[in-house]
Protein backbone atom coordinates (compact mmCIF):
# COMPACT_ATOMS: atom_id res chain seq x y z
CA UNK A 1 0.00 0.00 0.00
CA UNK A 2 3.09 2.57 -0.98
CA UNK A 3 -0.16 4.77 -2.48
CA UNK A 4 -1.29 5.20 1.24
CA UNK A 5 2.29 7.01 2.65
CA UNK A 6 1.80 9.70 -0.19
CA UNK A 7 -2.33 10.12 0.61
CA UNK A 8 -3.68 13.32 0.72
CA UNK A 9 -7.03 13.75 2.44
CA UNK A 10 -8.17 15.99 -0.35
CA UNK A 11 -7.89 13.53 -2.81
CA UNK A 12 -11.05 12.10 -1.31
CA UNK A 13 -12.64 14.84 -3.06
CA UNK A 14 -11.94 12.87 -6.51
CA UNK A 15 -11.59 9.21 -5.49
CA UNK A 16 -15.04 9.16 -3.69
CA UNK A 17 -17.21 10.80 -6.98
CA UNK A 18 -14.42 8.74 -9.37
CA UNK A 19 -15.43 5.15 -6.99
CA UNK A 20 -18.98 5.91 -7.26
CA UNK A 21 -19.07 6.85 -11.09
CA UNK A 22 -17.11 3.91 -12.17
CA UNK A 23 -19.98 1.54 -9.74
CA UNK A 24 -22.15 2.78 -12.23
CA UNK A 25 -20.00 0.93 -15.14
CA UNK A 26 -18.53 -2.14 -13.32
CA UNK A 27 -22.14 -3.54 -11.68
CA UNK A 28 -24.23 -3.58 -14.75
CA UNK A 29 -21.63 -4.95 -16.83
CA UNK A 30 -20.12 -7.30 -13.96
CA UNK A 31 -23.67 -9.00 -14.13
CA UNK A 32 -24.09 -9.30 -17.98
CA UNK A 33 -20.21 -10.88 -18.13
CA UNK A 34 -21.52 -13.29 -15.36
CA UNK A 35 -24.11 -14.30 -18.21
CA UNK A 36 -21.72 -15.05 -20.73
CA UNK A 37 -20.17 -17.56 -18.70
CA UNK A 38 -23.52 -18.80 -18.00
CA UNK A 39 -24.02 -18.38 -14.07
CA UNK A 40 -26.24 -16.14 -12.39
CA UNK A 41 -26.19 -12.31 -12.15
CA UNK A 42 -24.84 -12.64 -8.29
CA UNK A 43 -21.74 -14.03 -9.44
CA UNK A 44 -20.85 -10.91 -11.06
CA UNK A 45 -21.84 -8.81 -8.21
CA UNK A 46 -19.46 -10.62 -6.26
CA UNK A 47 -16.31 -10.41 -8.20
CA UNK A 48 -17.00 -6.41 -7.94
CA UNK A 49 -16.36 -6.64 -4.72
CA UNK A 50 -13.13 -8.65 -3.12
CA UNK A 51 -10.66 -8.07 -6.36
CA UNK A 52 -11.93 -3.99 -6.75
CA UNK A 53 -10.82 -4.27 -2.49
CA UNK A 54 -7.90 -6.57 -2.73
CA UNK A 55 -6.31 -4.64 -5.51
CA UNK A 56 -6.69 -1.35 -3.67
CA UNK A 57 -4.62 -2.65 -1.08
CA UNK A 58 -2.26 -4.71 -3.26
CA UNK A 59 -1.98 -3.25 -6.91
CA UNK A 60 -0.12 0.16 -8.05
CA UNK A 61 -1.99 1.59 -11.18
CA UNK A 62 -3.82 4.70 -10.20
CA UNK A 63 -7.30 4.31 -12.32
CA UNK A 64 -7.26 0.28 -12.89
CA UNK A 65 -10.25 -1.07 -12.49
CA UNK A 66 -10.28 -4.72 -11.80
CA UNK A 67 -12.94 -6.89 -11.40
CA UNK A 68 -14.06 -9.15 -14.65
CA UNK A 69 -14.02 -8.06 -18.61
CA UNK A 70 -15.62 -9.78 -21.69
CA UNK A 71 -12.81 -11.70 -22.68
CA UNK A 72 -12.58 -13.21 -19.48
CA UNK A 73 -15.79 -13.81 -19.05
CA UNK A 74 -15.62 -15.69 -22.63
CA UNK A 75 -12.62 -18.07 -20.99
CA UNK A 76 -14.36 -18.37 -18.03
CA UNK A 77 -17.40 -20.10 -20.30
CA UNK A 78 -15.12 -22.48 -22.08
CA UNK A 79 -13.46 -23.76 -18.67
CA UNK A 80 -16.83 -24.41 -16.92
CA UNK A 81 -18.46 -26.24 -20.02
CA UNK A 82 -15.11 -28.15 -19.52
CA UNK A 83 -16.09 -29.43 -15.91
CA UNK A 84 -19.21 -30.56 -17.46
CA UNK A 85 -21.57 -29.27 -14.49
CA UNK A 86 -24.64 -30.75 -13.36
CA UNK A 87 -26.08 -27.89 -11.04
CA UNK A 88 -25.35 -24.31 -11.03
CA UNK A 89 -23.83 -25.28 -7.35
CA UNK A 90 -21.37 -26.94 -9.23
CA UNK A 91 -20.79 -24.29 -11.86
CA UNK A 92 -20.35 -22.06 -9.17
CA UNK A 93 -17.69 -24.26 -7.59
CA UNK A 94 -15.92 -25.12 -11.08
CA UNK A 95 -15.61 -21.33 -11.47
CA UNK A 96 -14.43 -20.55 -7.60
CA UNK A 97 -11.33 -23.07 -8.27
CA UNK A 98 -10.80 -21.67 -11.74
CA UNK A 99 -10.53 -18.01 -10.29
CA UNK A 100 -8.36 -19.41 -7.30
CA UNK A 101 -5.94 -21.50 -9.88
CA UNK A 102 -5.79 -18.58 -11.98
CA UNK A 103 -4.50 -16.23 -9.24
CA UNK A 104 -2.02 -18.84 -7.99
CA UNK A 105 -0.49 -18.91 -11.38
CA UNK A 106 -0.52 -15.60 -11.03
CA UNK A 107 1.09 -15.17 -8.00
CA UNK A 108 3.61 -18.34 -9.27
CA UNK A 109 4.23 -15.99 -12.42
CA UNK A 110 5.41 -13.52 -9.67
CA UNK A 111 7.63 -15.56 -7.82
CA UNK A 112 9.34 -16.37 -10.96
CA UNK A 113 9.66 -12.98 -12.21
CA UNK A 114 7.87 -14.42 -15.49
CA UNK A 115 6.25 -10.50 -16.11
CA UNK A 116 7.71 -10.45 -19.71
CA UNK A 117 5.51 -13.63 -20.56
CA UNK A 118 2.58 -10.97 -21.40
CA UNK A 119 5.05 -9.76 -24.34
CA UNK A 120 4.27 -13.18 -26.12
CA UNK A 121 1.58 -12.13 -26.99
CA UNK A 122 2.12 -10.47 -30.12
CA UNK A 123 -0.20 -6.87 -31.46
CA UNK A 124 -1.66 -8.77 -34.18
CA UNK A 125 -2.33 -11.97 -31.57
CA UNK A 126 -3.93 -9.97 -29.39
CA UNK A 127 -6.29 -7.79 -32.41
CA UNK A 128 -7.15 -11.00 -33.71
CA UNK A 129 -8.07 -12.25 -30.41
CA UNK A 130 -10.32 -9.41 -29.14
CA UNK A 131 -12.13 -9.71 -32.27
CA UNK A 132 -12.39 -13.30 -32.69
CA UNK A 133 -13.87 -13.65 -29.22
CA UNK A 134 -16.11 -10.22 -29.43
CA UNK A 135 -17.75 -12.12 -32.46
CA UNK A 136 -17.90 -15.17 -30.70
CA UNK A 137 -19.96 -13.53 -27.82
CA UNK A 138 -21.98 -11.70 -29.87
CA UNK A 139 -23.25 -15.16 -31.62
CA UNK A 140 -23.95 -16.63 -27.54
CA UNK A 141 -25.98 -13.56 -26.90
CA UNK A 142 -28.32 -13.88 -29.83
CA UNK A 143 -30.56 -16.78 -27.99
CA UNK A 144 -31.20 -14.05 -25.44
CA UNK A 145 -32.21 -10.80 -27.56
CA UNK A 146 -34.17 -13.58 -29.49
CA UNK A 147 -36.23 -15.02 -26.77
CA UNK A 148 -35.57 -18.56 -28.33
CA UNK A 149 -33.19 -21.50 -26.92
CA UNK A 150 -30.11 -21.69 -28.57
CA UNK A 151 -27.53 -24.57 -28.83
CA UNK A 152 -23.86 -25.36 -30.24
CA UNK A 153 -19.90 -24.66 -29.42
CA UNK A 154 -18.45 -22.07 -31.87
CA UNK A 155 -19.72 -19.57 -33.73
CA UNK A 156 -20.72 -21.21 -36.34
CA UNK A 157 -22.82 -23.35 -34.43
CA UNK A 158 -24.26 -20.88 -32.49
CA UNK A 159 -25.15 -18.44 -35.25
CA UNK A 160 -26.59 -21.29 -37.14
CA UNK A 161 -28.53 -22.16 -33.88
CA UNK A 162 -29.85 -18.93 -33.50
CA UNK A 163 -30.66 -18.54 -37.32
CA UNK A 164 -32.70 -21.52 -37.52
CA UNK A 165 -34.92 -20.75 -34.68
CA UNK A 166 -35.74 -17.29 -36.20
CA UNK A 167 -39.18 -18.27 -36.15
CA UNK A 168 -39.56 -18.82 -32.91
CA UNK A 169 -38.52 -15.54 -31.34
CA UNK A 170 -40.37 -13.36 -29.21
CA UNK A 171 -41.60 -10.68 -30.80
CA UNK A 172 -41.55 -8.24 -27.07
CA UNK A 173 -37.74 -9.88 -26.70
CA UNK A 174 -37.18 -8.58 -29.91
CA UNK A 175 -38.44 -5.34 -29.68
CA UNK A 176 -37.21 -4.75 -26.23
CA UNK A 177 -33.02 -6.02 -27.50
CA UNK A 178 -33.58 -3.35 -30.15
CA UNK A 179 -35.06 -0.39 -28.56
CA UNK A 180 -31.87 -1.18 -25.31
CA UNK A 181 -29.27 -1.67 -28.43
CA UNK A 182 -30.35 1.44 -30.13
CA UNK A 183 -30.34 3.56 -26.24
CA UNK A 184 -26.47 2.17 -25.84
CA UNK A 185 -25.49 2.45 -29.38
CA UNK A 186 -26.67 6.72 -29.17
CA UNK A 187 -25.80 7.12 -25.65
CA UNK A 188 -22.23 5.75 -26.78
CA UNK A 189 -22.14 7.64 -29.86
CA UNK A 190 -23.72 11.39 -28.82
CA UNK A 191 -23.01 10.98 -24.71
CA UNK A 192 -20.23 8.28 -24.08
CA UNK A 193 -18.99 10.14 -21.12
CA UNK A 194 -22.59 12.32 -19.73
CA UNK A 195 -24.24 8.97 -18.89
CA UNK A 196 -23.17 5.39 -18.15
CA UNK A 197 -24.80 3.37 -21.29
CA UNK A 198 -24.94 -0.36 -19.08
CA UNK A 199 -26.43 1.29 -16.28
CA UNK A 200 -29.33 3.45 -18.10
CA UNK A 201 -29.74 0.53 -20.66
CA UNK A 202 -30.59 -1.97 -17.24
CA UNK A 203 -32.44 0.91 -15.79
CA UNK A 204 -34.39 0.93 -18.93
CA UNK A 205 -35.18 -2.42 -19.10
CA UNK A 206 -36.20 -3.00 -15.36
CA UNK A 207 -38.97 -0.21 -15.89
CA UNK A 208 -40.00 -1.12 -19.18
CA UNK A 209 -40.58 -5.27 -17.98
CA UNK A 210 -42.25 -3.91 -14.69
CA UNK A 211 -44.23 -1.48 -16.10
CA UNK A 212 -45.71 -3.57 -18.42
CA UNK A 213 -45.63 -7.08 -16.66
CA UNK A 214 -43.29 -8.34 -19.79
CA UNK A 215 -42.50 -11.67 -17.91
CA UNK A 216 -45.90 -12.41 -18.28
CA UNK A 217 -45.83 -11.91 -22.11
CA UNK A 218 -42.93 -14.47 -22.32
CA UNK A 219 -39.77 -12.23 -21.96
CA UNK A 220 -37.25 -13.69 -19.58
CA UNK A 221 -36.29 -12.26 -16.46
CA UNK A 222 -33.23 -12.26 -14.13
CA UNK A 223 -35.68 -13.78 -11.35
CA UNK A 224 -34.61 -13.67 -7.59
CA UNK A 225 -31.11 -12.12 -6.58
CA UNK A 226 -29.88 -13.72 -3.50
CA UNK A 227 -29.29 -10.96 -1.20
CA UNK A 228 -26.50 -11.05 1.31
CA UNK A 229 -22.98 -11.29 1.58
CA UNK A 230 -21.39 -14.31 -0.96
CA UNK A 231 -20.39 -17.56 0.99
CA UNK A 232 -17.11 -19.25 1.31
CA UNK A 233 -16.35 -20.90 -2.37
CA UNK A 234 -13.87 -23.32 -1.59
CA UNK A 235 -12.03 -24.93 -4.44
CA UNK A 236 -12.61 -28.59 -5.96
CA UNK A 237 -9.74 -30.52 -5.73
CA UNK A 238 -10.63 -33.08 -8.36
CA UNK A 239 -10.97 -30.10 -10.70
CA UNK A 240 -7.77 -28.84 -10.23
CA UNK A 241 -5.92 -30.69 -13.40
CA UNK A 242 -8.94 -30.55 -15.68
CA UNK A 243 -9.03 -26.63 -15.18
CA UNK A 244 -5.28 -26.15 -15.28
CA UNK A 245 -5.20 -25.44 -18.69
CA UNK A 246 -7.71 -23.17 -18.81
CA UNK A 247 -6.46 -21.18 -15.83
CA UNK A 248 -3.16 -20.43 -17.13
CA UNK A 249 -4.77 -18.87 -20.50
CA UNK A 250 -6.96 -17.01 -17.97
CA UNK A 251 -4.35 -15.68 -16.03
CA UNK A 252 -2.28 -14.68 -18.69
CA UNK A 253 -5.11 -12.79 -20.56
CA UNK A 254 -5.81 -11.29 -17.22
CA UNK A 255 -2.27 -9.74 -17.18
CA UNK A 256 -2.26 -8.76 -20.61
CA UNK A 257 -5.83 -7.19 -20.39
CA UNK A 258 -4.73 -5.45 -17.21
CA UNK A 259 -0.96 -4.24 -18.03
CA UNK A 260 -2.77 -3.10 -21.27
CA UNK A 261 -5.83 -1.06 -19.35
CA UNK A 262 -2.57 0.36 -16.82
CA UNK A 263 -0.31 1.57 -19.32
CA UNK A 264 -3.18 3.31 -21.65
CA UNK A 265 -3.89 5.92 -18.59
CA UNK A 266 -0.35 6.40 -17.07
CA UNK A 267 0.31 9.78 -16.27
CA UNK A 268 3.48 11.58 -15.42
CA UNK A 269 2.93 12.03 -12.28
CA UNK A 270 2.13 8.28 -11.28
CA UNK A 271 4.30 5.63 -10.15
CA UNK A 272 5.98 3.69 -12.32
CA UNK A 273 4.42 -0.17 -13.00
CA UNK A 274 5.85 -2.86 -12.12
CA UNK A 275 4.87 -6.19 -14.23
CA UNK A 276 5.81 -8.29 -11.54
CA UNK A 277 4.01 -6.36 -8.42
CA UNK A 278 0.99 -6.60 -11.18
CA UNK A 279 1.16 -10.32 -11.24
CA UNK A 280 1.08 -10.10 -7.77
CA UNK A 281 -2.01 -7.63 -7.04
CA UNK A 282 -4.21 -9.64 -9.70
CA UNK A 283 -2.86 -13.06 -8.53
CA UNK A 284 -3.89 -12.02 -4.94
CA UNK A 285 -7.44 -10.09 -6.07
CA UNK A 286 -8.07 -13.82 -8.48
CA UNK A 287 -7.90 -15.90 -5.08
CA UNK A 288 -9.75 -13.35 -3.36
CA UNK A 289 -12.75 -13.81 -5.76
CA UNK A 290 -12.49 -17.14 -5.57
CA UNK A 291 -12.76 -17.63 -2.47
CA UNK A 292 -15.87 -15.26 -2.39
CA UNK A 293 -17.58 -17.84 -5.43
CA UNK A 294 -16.80 -14.38 -7.97
CA UNK A 295 -15.52 -14.90 -11.47
CA UNK A 296 -11.68 -14.97 -12.70
CA UNK A 297 -10.53 -11.12 -12.44
CA UNK A 298 -8.83 -8.85 -14.73
CA UNK A 299 -8.32 -4.99 -15.16
CA UNK A 300 -10.75 -3.80 -17.98
CA UNK A 301 -10.54 -1.24 -20.58
CA UNK A 302 -13.68 0.13 -20.45
CA UNK A 303 -14.14 0.52 -16.43
CA UNK A 304 -10.38 1.64 -15.86
CA UNK A 305 -11.09 4.75 -19.22
CA UNK A 306 -14.28 5.27 -17.27
CA UNK A 307 -12.20 5.58 -13.65
CA UNK A 308 -9.51 7.51 -15.08
CA UNK A 309 -12.20 10.27 -16.79
CA UNK A 310 -13.77 11.01 -13.49
CA UNK A 311 -10.74 11.77 -11.93
CA UNK A 312 -9.50 9.09 -9.79
CA UNK A 313 -6.09 9.47 -7.58
CA UNK A 314 -5.30 6.50 -6.05
CA UNK A 315 -6.06 2.37 -5.92
CA UNK A 316 -8.91 4.01 -3.23
CA UNK A 317 -11.32 4.92 -6.18
CA UNK A 318 -11.01 0.98 -6.98
CA UNK A 319 -12.06 0.52 -2.68
CA UNK A 320 -15.12 2.73 -3.01
CA UNK A 321 -16.49 1.19 -6.40
CA UNK A 322 -16.19 -2.19 -4.51
CA UNK A 323 -18.41 -0.83 -1.99
CA UNK A 324 -21.26 -0.13 -3.52
CA UNK A 325 -21.17 -2.89 -5.03
CA UNK A 326 -21.27 -4.25 -1.55
CA UNK A 327 -23.79 -2.24 -1.02
CA UNK A 328 -25.96 -2.89 -3.96
CA UNK A 329 -25.33 -6.95 -2.73
CA UNK A 330 -26.81 -5.89 0.54
CA UNK A 331 -29.85 -3.63 -0.12
CA UNK A 332 -30.43 -3.10 -3.64
CA UNK A 333 -30.95 -7.16 -5.32
CA UNK A 334 -34.48 -6.62 -5.05
CA UNK A 335 -34.25 -4.19 -7.85
CA UNK A 336 -32.64 -6.70 -10.68
CA UNK A 337 -35.50 -9.37 -10.20
CA UNK A 338 -37.53 -7.66 -12.95
CA UNK A 339 -34.28 -7.19 -14.99
CA UNK A 340 -34.80 -8.61 -18.80
CA UNK A 341 -32.06 -11.23 -19.84
CA UNK A 342 -32.78 -9.33 -23.13
CA UNK A 343 -31.49 -6.00 -21.76
CA UNK A 344 -28.51 -8.15 -20.19
CA UNK A 345 -27.99 -9.71 -23.97
CA UNK A 346 -28.02 -6.24 -25.39
CA UNK A 347 -25.16 -4.76 -22.78
CA UNK A 348 -23.03 -7.30 -23.20
CA UNK A 349 -23.34 -7.50 -27.38
CA UNK A 350 -22.51 -3.52 -27.18
CA UNK A 351 -19.64 -4.37 -24.93
CA UNK A 352 -18.36 -7.54 -27.14
CA UNK A 353 -18.42 -5.44 -30.34
CA UNK A 354 -16.01 -2.82 -28.90
CA UNK A 355 -13.67 -5.99 -29.68
CA UNK A 356 -14.08 -6.48 -32.99
CA UNK A 357 -11.35 -3.51 -34.16
CA UNK A 358 -11.06 -4.60 -38.23
CA UNK A 359 -9.71 -0.96 -38.41
CA UNK A 360 -6.82 -1.62 -36.28
CA UNK A 361 -6.53 -5.39 -37.85
CA UNK A 362 -6.33 -2.90 -41.28
CA UNK A 363 -3.45 -0.42 -40.01
CA UNK A 364 -1.20 -3.78 -38.57
CA UNK A 365 -1.60 -5.08 -42.11
CA UNK A 366 -0.60 -1.89 -43.76
CA UNK A 367 2.55 -1.93 -41.40
CA UNK A 368 3.05 -5.71 -42.42
CA UNK A 369 1.27 -8.13 -44.29
CA UNK A 370 1.94 -10.43 -42.34
CA UNK A 371 0.30 -9.24 -39.37
CA UNK A 372 -3.22 -9.40 -41.05
CA UNK A 373 -2.17 -13.24 -41.86
CA UNK A 374 -1.79 -13.72 -37.69
CA UNK A 375 -4.81 -11.91 -36.68
CA UNK A 376 -6.76 -13.66 -39.27
CA UNK A 377 -5.53 -17.10 -37.83
CA UNK A 378 -6.32 -16.40 -34.79
CA UNK A 379 -9.44 -15.09 -35.50
CA UNK A 380 -10.99 -17.99 -37.20
CA UNK A 381 -9.08 -20.10 -34.21
CA UNK A 382 -11.01 -18.81 -31.92
CA UNK A 383 -14.51 -18.82 -33.96
CA UNK A 384 -14.04 -22.39 -35.00
CA UNK A 385 -12.16 -24.05 -32.19
CA UNK A 386 -12.52 -22.02 -28.65
CA UNK A 387 -10.77 -18.86 -27.37
CA UNK A 388 -7.47 -21.14 -26.19
CA UNK A 389 -6.89 -22.49 -28.69
CA UNK A 390 -7.52 -19.64 -30.91
CA UNK A 391 -4.83 -17.72 -28.79
CA UNK A 392 -2.46 -20.33 -28.81
CA UNK A 393 -2.91 -20.99 -33.13
CA UNK A 394 -2.06 -17.11 -33.22
CA UNK A 395 1.16 -17.07 -30.58
CA UNK A 396 2.77 -20.67 -32.50
CA UNK A 397 2.37 -18.69 -35.94
CA UNK A 398 3.77 -15.71 -34.41
CA UNK A 399 6.59 -17.49 -33.25
CA UNK A 400 7.35 -19.54 -36.39
CA UNK A 401 7.19 -16.22 -38.08
CA UNK A 402 9.91 -14.93 -35.50
CA UNK A 403 12.03 -18.50 -36.01
CA UNK A 404 11.67 -18.06 -39.88
CA UNK A 405 13.21 -14.76 -39.72
CA UNK A 406 16.17 -15.58 -37.23
CA UNK A 407 16.45 -18.29 -39.45
CA UNK A 408 18.05 -15.93 -42.36
CA UNK A 409 19.78 -13.85 -40.56
CA UNK A 410 20.68 -10.30 -42.91
CA UNK A 411 24.19 -10.64 -44.24
CA UNK A 412 25.30 -7.28 -45.93
CA UNK A 413 28.46 -6.81 -48.06
CA UNK A 414 29.31 -2.79 -46.73
CA UNK A 415 32.85 -3.02 -48.30
CA UNK A 416 34.39 -4.41 -51.05
CA UNK A 417 37.31 -3.96 -52.89
CA UNK A 418 41.15 -4.89 -53.26
CA UNK A 419 41.52 -8.00 -51.59
CA UNK A 420 39.04 -7.66 -48.73
CA UNK A 421 35.44 -8.24 -48.62
CA UNK A 422 33.85 -6.79 -45.76
CA UNK A 423 30.15 -8.39 -44.75
CA UNK A 424 28.32 -7.34 -41.63
CA UNK A 425 26.15 -9.44 -39.64
CA UNK A 426 22.65 -7.69 -38.58
CA UNK A 427 20.46 -10.51 -36.64
CA UNK A 428 21.73 -12.97 -33.71
CA UNK A 429 23.96 -16.47 -34.60
CA UNK A 430 23.01 -19.24 -33.03
CA UNK A 431 22.42 -22.84 -33.27
CA UNK A 432 19.53 -22.96 -35.51
CA UNK A 433 20.78 -20.12 -38.10
CA UNK A 434 23.96 -20.50 -38.04
CA UNK A 435 24.26 -23.82 -40.56
CA UNK A 436 22.67 -21.18 -42.97
CA UNK A 437 25.05 -18.27 -42.41
CA UNK A 438 27.64 -20.72 -42.82
CA UNK A 439 26.64 -21.68 -46.33
CA UNK A 440 26.06 -18.41 -47.65
CA UNK A 441 29.13 -17.28 -46.34
CA UNK A 442 30.73 -19.20 -48.38
CA UNK A 443 28.53 -18.93 -51.28
CA UNK A 444 29.68 -15.41 -51.44
CA UNK A 445 32.92 -15.37 -51.60
CA UNK A 446 32.37 -18.10 -54.29
CA UNK A 447 30.06 -15.83 -56.46
CA UNK A 448 32.77 -13.34 -57.02
CA UNK A 449 34.76 -13.41 -60.20
CA UNK A 450 37.53 -12.07 -58.27
CA UNK A 451 37.80 -14.22 -55.02
CA UNK A 452 38.68 -11.57 -52.00
CA UNK A 453 42.04 -12.96 -49.76
CA UNK A 454 40.22 -11.68 -46.83
CA UNK A 455 36.74 -12.23 -45.62
CA UNK A 456 35.91 -9.73 -42.77
CA UNK A 457 33.04 -10.78 -40.68
CA UNK A 458 31.36 -7.48 -39.26
CA UNK A 459 29.55 -8.89 -35.56
CA UNK A 460 28.31 -5.43 -34.54
CA UNK A 461 24.86 -7.30 -34.49
CA UNK A 462 25.79 -10.09 -32.92
CA UNK A 463 25.61 -9.54 -28.84
CA UNK A 464 26.15 -13.11 -28.18
CA UNK A 465 26.88 -16.57 -29.50
CA UNK A 466 26.54 -20.25 -28.40
CA UNK A 467 28.72 -23.20 -28.13
CA UNK A 468 27.34 -24.34 -32.10
CA UNK A 469 28.01 -20.75 -33.09
CA UNK A 470 31.35 -20.59 -32.04
CA UNK A 471 32.55 -24.35 -33.46
CA UNK A 472 30.55 -23.18 -36.96
CA UNK A 473 33.16 -20.11 -37.49
CA UNK A 474 36.10 -22.35 -36.86
CA UNK A 475 35.01 -24.54 -39.27
CA UNK A 476 34.47 -21.44 -41.37
CA UNK A 477 37.69 -20.60 -40.91
CA UNK A 478 39.17 -23.89 -42.27
CA UNK A 479 36.80 -23.99 -45.59
CA UNK A 480 37.92 -20.76 -46.26
CA UNK A 481 41.60 -21.42 -45.60
CA UNK A 482 41.12 -24.27 -48.24
CA UNK A 483 39.97 -22.24 -50.29
CA UNK A 484 43.25 -19.36 -49.65
CA UNK A 485 41.08 -16.94 -48.06
CA UNK A 486 41.93 -15.78 -44.59
CA UNK A 487 38.88 -14.94 -42.03
CA UNK A 488 39.04 -11.68 -40.30
CA UNK A 489 36.81 -10.03 -37.27
CA UNK A 490 35.70 -6.46 -36.78
CA UNK A 491 33.40 -4.97 -34.29
CA UNK A 492 33.33 -8.03 -31.86
CA UNK A 493 31.39 -7.48 -28.52
CA UNK A 494 33.29 -8.55 -25.12
CA UNK A 495 30.76 -11.30 -24.28
CA UNK A 496 32.09 -12.74 -27.91
CA UNK A 497 35.74 -12.39 -27.16
CA UNK A 498 35.18 -13.81 -23.79
CA UNK A 499 33.40 -17.12 -25.00
CA UNK A 500 35.89 -16.98 -28.29
CA UNK A 501 39.25 -17.09 -25.93
CA UNK A 502 37.90 -20.28 -24.60
CA UNK A 503 37.30 -21.98 -28.03
CA UNK A 504 39.93 -24.12 -29.34
CA UNK A 505 40.98 -23.15 -33.08
CA UNK A 506 39.93 -19.25 -31.72
CA UNK A 507 41.48 -18.95 -28.77
CA UNK A 508 44.72 -18.16 -30.54
CA UNK A 509 43.15 -15.48 -32.97
CA UNK A 510 41.04 -13.58 -29.43
CA UNK A 511 44.21 -13.88 -26.87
Amino acid sequence: MGWVREFRAEWLRADIPAGVTTAAVVIPQAMAYATIAGLPVQVGLYTAIVPLFVYALVGRSRPLSVSTTSTIAALTAVAVASAAPETTDDAIRAVATLAVLSGAILLAAAALKLGFLADFISLPVLAGFKAGTGLLIISGQLGKVLGTEQSGDNFFQKTWSAITHLTDANGDTVLLAGLTLALLVAIKRWAPTAFPGALVAVAFGIVVSSALDLEEKGVAVVGPVPAGLPGLGLPDPGLLEALLPAAAGIALMSFVESIAAARAFVRPADRALDANRELVALGAANIGSGFSQGLPAGGGLSQTAVNDAAGARTPLAGAVTAGVALLTVLFLTGLFEALPQASLGAVVIVAAAGLVDIEAIRALGRIRGSAIVLASATVFGVLLLNVLDGVLIGVLLSMVGLISRLNHPDLVVVGEGGDRLVVRVLGPLYFANVGNAHSRLLELVDSRADRPLTLVLDLVGVPDVDVTTLLKIVELERKLDERGIALRFDNVSPRVVELARRTPGLAERFA
